[in-house]
Protein backbone atom coordinates (compact mmCIF):
# COMPACT_ATOMS: atom_id res chain seq x y z
CA UNK A 1 0.00 0.00 0.00
CA UNK A 2 2.77 2.10 1.01
CA UNK A 3 4.27 1.29 -2.05
CA UNK A 4 1.95 2.25 -4.66
CA UNK A 5 1.10 5.69 -2.98
CA UNK A 6 4.87 6.98 -2.84
CA UNK A 7 4.45 5.71 -6.70
CA UNK A 8 1.03 7.84 -7.29
CA UNK A 9 3.10 10.57 -5.31
CA UNK A 10 6.45 10.68 -7.74
CA UNK A 11 3.91 10.16 -10.96
CA UNK A 12 2.18 13.28 -9.96
CA UNK A 13 5.35 15.32 -8.84
CA UNK A 14 6.71 13.93 -12.43
CA UNK A 15 3.94 15.25 -14.39
CA UNK A 16 3.77 18.44 -12.83
CA UNK A 17 7.44 18.69 -13.38
CA UNK A 18 7.13 17.78 -17.27
CA UNK A 19 4.14 19.93 -17.47
CA UNK A 20 5.74 23.49 -16.24
CA UNK A 21 8.95 22.41 -18.67
CA UNK A 22 6.62 22.39 -21.37
CA UNK A 23 4.96 25.65 -21.44
CA UNK A 24 8.29 27.06 -20.70
CA UNK A 25 9.15 27.64 -24.30
CA UNK A 26 12.53 29.49 -25.26
CA UNK A 27 12.35 31.35 -28.47
CA UNK A 28 14.93 33.87 -29.92
CA UNK A 29 14.69 37.03 -31.60
CA UNK A 30 17.55 38.93 -33.91
CA UNK A 31 17.27 43.06 -33.53
CA UNK A 32 19.48 45.63 -34.14
CA UNK A 33 21.99 48.29 -32.08
CA UNK A 34 21.23 48.90 -28.44
CA UNK A 35 19.75 52.35 -29.12
CA UNK A 36 17.61 51.15 -32.34
CA UNK A 37 14.04 51.07 -32.59
CA UNK A 38 13.86 47.42 -33.39
CA UNK A 39 15.92 46.25 -30.21
CA UNK A 40 13.37 48.51 -28.02
CA UNK A 41 10.33 46.98 -29.92
CA UNK A 42 12.38 43.47 -29.19
CA UNK A 43 12.17 44.37 -25.21
CA UNK A 44 8.38 45.38 -25.86
CA UNK A 45 8.07 42.09 -27.25
CA UNK A 46 9.60 40.00 -24.23
CA UNK A 47 7.90 41.92 -21.65
CA UNK A 48 4.66 41.06 -23.19
CA UNK A 49 5.55 37.10 -23.34
CA UNK A 50 7.12 37.03 -20.21
CA UNK A 51 4.27 35.81 -17.72
CA UNK A 52 2.95 33.86 -21.20
CA UNK A 53 4.68 30.81 -20.61
CA UNK A 54 7.46 32.47 -23.70
CA UNK A 55 11.38 33.27 -22.76
CA UNK A 56 12.62 35.68 -24.92
CA UNK A 57 15.68 36.27 -25.82
CA UNK A 58 16.25 39.19 -27.21
CA UNK A 59 19.74 39.95 -29.03
CA UNK A 60 21.54 42.74 -30.78
CA UNK A 61 22.98 43.19 -33.94
CA UNK A 62 24.60 44.83 -36.79
CA UNK A 63 20.82 44.87 -38.43
CA UNK A 64 18.95 43.85 -41.33
CA UNK A 65 21.32 41.52 -43.52
CA UNK A 66 22.69 39.63 -40.22
CA UNK A 67 18.85 39.10 -39.11
CA UNK A 68 17.98 37.30 -42.02
CA UNK A 69 21.26 35.20 -41.80
CA UNK A 70 20.82 33.85 -38.61
CA UNK A 71 16.99 33.34 -38.97
CA UNK A 72 18.03 31.02 -42.08
CA UNK A 73 21.24 29.51 -40.82
CA UNK A 74 21.99 30.13 -36.58
CA UNK A 75 20.21 27.56 -34.40
CA UNK A 76 17.70 28.45 -31.27
CA UNK A 77 17.06 32.00 -33.73
CA UNK A 78 13.78 31.73 -34.57
CA UNK A 79 12.79 35.36 -35.68
CA UNK A 80 14.32 38.84 -37.11
CA UNK A 81 13.05 41.88 -37.86
CA UNK A 82 14.46 43.06 -41.22
CA UNK A 83 13.85 45.89 -43.81
CA UNK A 84 11.63 45.26 -46.79
CA UNK A 85 13.65 46.29 -49.13
CA UNK A 86 16.46 43.79 -47.86
CA UNK A 87 13.82 40.98 -48.38
CA UNK A 88 13.19 42.57 -51.88
CA UNK A 89 16.95 42.61 -52.97
CA UNK A 90 17.50 38.84 -51.64
CA UNK A 91 14.07 37.81 -52.82
CA UNK A 92 15.16 39.01 -56.34
CA UNK A 93 18.50 37.52 -56.77
CA UNK A 94 18.10 34.67 -58.55
CA UNK A 95 21.22 34.14 -59.42
CA UNK A 96 22.97 32.70 -56.18
CA UNK A 97 21.56 29.57 -55.03
CA UNK A 98 22.37 30.42 -51.20
CA UNK A 99 20.29 34.07 -51.32
CA UNK A 100 17.34 31.85 -53.43
CA UNK A 101 17.23 28.89 -50.59
CA UNK A 102 17.16 32.02 -47.96
CA UNK A 103 13.84 33.83 -49.95
CA UNK A 104 12.13 30.19 -50.47
CA UNK A 105 12.95 29.73 -46.41
CA UNK A 106 11.71 32.81 -45.11
CA UNK A 107 8.40 33.60 -43.37
CA UNK A 108 6.63 36.70 -43.11
CA UNK A 109 5.21 36.81 -39.70
CA UNK A 110 4.15 40.45 -39.09
CA UNK A 111 4.75 43.61 -40.94
CA UNK A 112 5.46 46.02 -38.54
CA UNK A 113 6.00 49.69 -39.37
CA UNK A 114 8.03 52.27 -41.97
CA UNK A 115 11.30 53.02 -40.81
CA UNK A 116 12.36 56.83 -42.22
CA UNK A 117 15.71 57.57 -43.86
CA UNK A 118 17.91 59.34 -41.47
CA UNK A 119 20.30 61.72 -43.16
CA UNK A 120 22.05 63.42 -40.53
CA UNK A 121 24.77 65.52 -41.59
CA UNK A 122 26.21 69.18 -41.45
CA UNK A 123 23.81 72.20 -41.68
CA UNK A 124 25.29 73.09 -44.45
CA UNK A 125 23.73 70.61 -46.56
CA UNK A 126 20.73 71.35 -48.26
CA UNK A 127 19.47 67.76 -49.37
CA UNK A 128 21.10 64.64 -50.49
CA UNK A 129 22.48 65.44 -53.69
CA UNK A 130 24.51 67.69 -51.64
CA UNK A 131 26.36 64.25 -51.05
CA UNK A 132 28.38 64.29 -54.15
CA UNK A 133 31.80 64.33 -53.51
CA UNK A 134 31.23 64.42 -49.88
CA UNK A 135 32.31 61.89 -47.50
CA UNK A 136 29.57 59.85 -46.02
CA UNK A 137 29.11 56.94 -43.27
CA UNK A 138 26.44 54.40 -44.69
CA UNK A 139 26.07 51.90 -41.92
CA UNK A 140 28.19 49.11 -40.60
CA UNK A 141 28.33 45.76 -43.22
CA UNK A 142 25.60 43.74 -42.36
CA UNK A 143 22.67 46.09 -41.62
CA UNK A 144 19.64 47.05 -43.50
CA UNK A 145 21.43 50.85 -43.64
CA UNK A 146 24.67 49.85 -45.72
CA UNK A 147 22.38 48.04 -48.06
CA UNK A 148 19.93 50.66 -48.38
CA UNK A 149 22.55 53.68 -48.54
CA UNK A 150 23.96 51.59 -51.36
CA UNK A 151 21.09 51.38 -52.80
CA UNK A 152 20.15 55.35 -52.63
CA UNK A 153 23.35 56.38 -54.29
CA UNK A 154 22.78 53.53 -57.18
CA UNK A 155 19.19 55.11 -58.01
CA UNK A 156 19.68 58.57 -57.63
CA UNK A 157 23.67 58.38 -59.61
CA UNK A 158 24.89 60.55 -57.10
CA UNK A 159 28.23 59.32 -56.22
CA UNK A 160 30.05 60.58 -53.06
CA UNK A 161 33.71 61.04 -52.67
CA UNK A 162 34.08 58.36 -49.65
CA UNK A 163 31.66 55.76 -47.96
CA UNK A 164 32.57 54.74 -44.50
CA UNK A 165 31.02 51.10 -43.20
CA UNK A 166 31.49 51.91 -39.85
CA UNK A 167 28.45 51.93 -37.13
CA UNK A 168 25.84 54.48 -35.76
CA UNK A 169 27.56 55.19 -32.76
CA UNK A 170 31.33 55.62 -34.67
CA UNK A 171 29.69 57.59 -37.50
CA UNK A 172 28.07 60.17 -35.22
CA UNK A 173 31.70 60.38 -33.17
CA UNK A 174 33.22 61.08 -36.62
CA UNK A 175 30.44 63.15 -37.58
CA UNK A 176 30.19 65.79 -34.56
CA UNK A 177 34.01 65.54 -34.92
CA UNK A 178 34.28 66.92 -38.15
CA UNK A 179 35.90 63.89 -39.58
CA UNK A 180 32.68 63.05 -42.05
CA UNK A 181 30.21 65.24 -43.54
CA UNK A 182 26.73 62.89 -43.34
CA UNK A 183 25.52 59.66 -42.03
CA UNK A 184 22.87 57.24 -43.13
CA UNK A 185 20.94 55.74 -39.91
CA UNK A 186 17.54 54.04 -41.61
CA UNK A 187 15.07 53.60 -37.96
CA UNK A 188 11.49 54.13 -37.01
CA UNK A 189 11.56 58.11 -35.15
CA UNK A 190 12.09 58.78 -32.40
CA UNK A 191 15.81 57.42 -32.70
CA UNK A 192 17.43 56.71 -28.98
CA UNK A 193 20.52 57.84 -30.40
CA UNK A 194 20.02 60.84 -31.84
CA UNK A 195 17.57 61.69 -28.73
CA UNK A 196 19.98 61.01 -26.09
CA UNK A 197 23.57 62.15 -27.91
CA UNK A 198 22.68 65.00 -30.33
CA UNK A 199 22.25 68.68 -29.41
CA UNK A 200 21.45 71.72 -30.71
CA UNK A 201 25.04 72.55 -29.57
CA UNK A 202 26.79 69.60 -32.59
CA UNK A 203 25.19 72.06 -35.15
CA UNK A 204 23.88 69.17 -36.98
CA UNK A 205 20.60 68.94 -39.29
CA UNK A 206 18.84 65.89 -41.24
CA UNK A 207 19.21 66.20 -44.19
CA UNK A 208 15.74 66.13 -46.97
CA UNK A 209 15.72 63.20 -49.32
CA UNK A 210 14.10 64.68 -52.52
CA UNK A 211 15.67 63.15 -55.49
CA UNK A 212 13.18 62.38 -57.60
CA UNK A 213 14.95 58.78 -58.78
CA UNK A 214 14.83 57.67 -54.88
CA UNK A 215 11.29 58.53 -54.14
CA UNK A 216 9.90 56.67 -57.23
CA UNK A 217 11.97 53.31 -55.79
CA UNK A 218 10.61 54.21 -52.07
CA UNK A 219 8.02 55.25 -50.11
CA UNK A 220 7.86 58.72 -49.09
CA UNK A 221 7.98 59.77 -45.31
CA UNK A 222 8.09 62.64 -42.99
CA UNK A 223 9.96 63.51 -39.99
CA UNK A 224 8.10 65.63 -37.60
CA UNK A 225 8.86 68.54 -36.74
CA UNK A 226 10.72 68.15 -33.07
CA UNK A 227 10.63 64.96 -33.42
CA UNK A 228 14.04 65.59 -31.83
CA UNK A 229 15.02 68.89 -29.33
CA UNK A 230 17.13 69.99 -31.77
CA UNK A 231 14.86 69.33 -35.07
CA UNK A 232 13.00 72.77 -35.38
CA UNK A 233 11.45 71.85 -38.78
CA UNK A 234 9.53 68.89 -40.44
CA UNK A 235 11.61 66.95 -42.68
CA UNK A 236 10.76 65.02 -45.77
CA UNK A 237 12.68 61.88 -46.09
CA UNK A 238 11.76 58.22 -47.43
CA UNK A 239 11.15 54.86 -46.05
CA UNK A 240 11.06 51.03 -45.66
CA UNK A 241 8.90 48.95 -43.98
CA UNK A 242 10.14 47.12 -41.23
CA UNK A 243 9.43 43.67 -41.19
CA UNK A 244 9.11 40.28 -38.45
CA UNK A 245 10.26 36.97 -40.43
CA UNK A 246 10.89 33.78 -39.13
CA UNK A 247 11.97 30.41 -40.82
CA UNK A 248 9.74 27.74 -42.74
CA UNK A 249 9.79 25.70 -39.32
CA UNK A 250 7.65 22.55 -39.26
CA UNK A 251 6.90 20.66 -36.44
CA UNK A 252 7.52 22.17 -32.43
CA UNK A 253 9.14 25.82 -33.68
CA UNK A 254 6.04 26.04 -35.97
CA UNK A 255 3.75 25.70 -33.18
CA UNK A 256 6.02 27.89 -30.65
CA UNK A 257 6.34 30.86 -33.37
CA UNK A 258 2.91 30.70 -34.01
CA UNK A 259 1.94 30.94 -30.13
CA UNK A 260 4.16 33.76 -30.02
CA UNK A 261 2.51 35.73 -32.80
CA UNK A 262 -1.20 35.15 -31.45
CA UNK A 263 0.04 36.88 -27.87
CA UNK A 264 1.32 39.81 -30.12
CA UNK A 265 -2.01 40.29 -32.42
CA UNK A 266 -4.26 39.85 -29.28
CA UNK A 267 -2.29 42.27 -27.18
CA UNK A 268 -1.75 44.93 -29.64
CA UNK A 269 -3.51 47.57 -27.32
CA UNK A 270 -1.11 46.63 -24.92
CA UNK A 271 2.15 47.37 -26.94
CA UNK A 272 0.97 50.96 -28.24
CA UNK A 273 -0.19 51.76 -24.26
CA UNK A 274 3.28 50.83 -22.67
CA UNK A 275 5.72 50.15 -25.54
CA UNK A 276 7.94 51.98 -28.37
CA UNK A 277 6.00 54.99 -29.77
CA UNK A 278 6.45 53.49 -33.18
CA UNK A 279 3.80 50.90 -32.03
CA UNK A 280 0.88 53.46 -32.68
CA UNK A 281 1.66 53.23 -36.43
CA UNK A 282 2.07 49.11 -36.52
CA UNK A 283 -0.55 47.45 -39.03
CA UNK A 284 -0.21 43.98 -38.84
CA UNK A 285 -2.58 43.65 -41.95
CA UNK A 286 -0.46 45.85 -44.10
CA UNK A 287 -0.42 44.08 -47.56
CA UNK A 288 3.59 43.75 -48.17
CA UNK A 289 4.19 43.40 -51.63
CA UNK A 290 5.64 39.95 -52.84
CA UNK A 291 5.04 38.04 -49.03
CA UNK A 292 2.41 36.59 -47.90
CA UNK A 293 1.81 35.69 -44.06
CA UNK A 294 3.71 32.32 -42.28
CA UNK A 295 1.30 29.59 -42.32
CA UNK A 296 2.47 28.68 -38.83
CA UNK A 297 1.23 32.14 -37.87
CA UNK A 298 -1.97 32.77 -39.85
CA UNK A 299 -3.23 29.24 -38.07
CA UNK A 300 -3.03 30.54 -34.63
CA UNK A 301 -4.29 33.84 -35.54
CA UNK A 302 -8.79 34.51 -34.66
CA UNK A 303 -10.95 35.41 -37.47
CA UNK A 304 -11.80 38.86 -36.04
CA UNK A 305 -9.41 41.20 -37.57
CA UNK A 306 -7.07 43.40 -35.09
CA UNK A 307 -8.11 47.04 -36.12
CA UNK A 308 -6.47 49.85 -34.66
CA UNK A 309 -8.61 51.79 -32.71
CA UNK A 310 -8.49 55.56 -34.42
CA UNK A 311 -9.28 58.79 -32.52
CA UNK A 312 -12.81 60.10 -33.21
CA UNK A 313 -12.95 62.91 -35.34
CA UNK A 314 -14.92 66.24 -34.28
CA UNK A 315 -17.05 67.44 -36.90
CA UNK A 316 -17.62 71.11 -36.65
CA UNK A 317 -20.68 71.06 -38.94
CA UNK A 318 -22.07 68.63 -36.70
CA UNK A 319 -21.25 69.85 -33.71
CA UNK A 320 -22.97 73.41 -34.73
CA UNK A 321 -26.08 71.52 -36.04
CA UNK A 322 -26.26 69.49 -31.72
CA UNK A 323 -25.38 73.03 -30.31
CA UNK A 324 -28.06 75.34 -32.70
CA UNK A 325 -31.04 72.40 -33.25
CA UNK A 326 -30.56 70.38 -29.92
CA UNK A 327 -29.44 66.58 -30.23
Amino acid sequence: MKKGIVILFLAIFLVGILSAYSFAVNLGMMTGGAKGTYYQFGLNLKELVKGKGINLRVDNSTGSIENLYAVYKRPNTQMGIVQSDVLAFVSKVQTDPVLKRIAKKTKMIFPLYNEEIHLLGKQSLTDFDDLADRRVAIGKEGSGTFLTAKLLFEVSEVTPQETLAIGTSEALARLKAGEIDAMFYVAGYPVKLFAEDVSVNDRLALIPILNKSIIEFYPMAKIPANTYSWQPNAVDTAAVKAVLVSFNFRRANCEFVGEFSRNVYENMDWLIENGHSKWKSVDLHYPLKGWEQYDCVKKRLKKKRYIKKQRKEINPILEAVKEVLGD
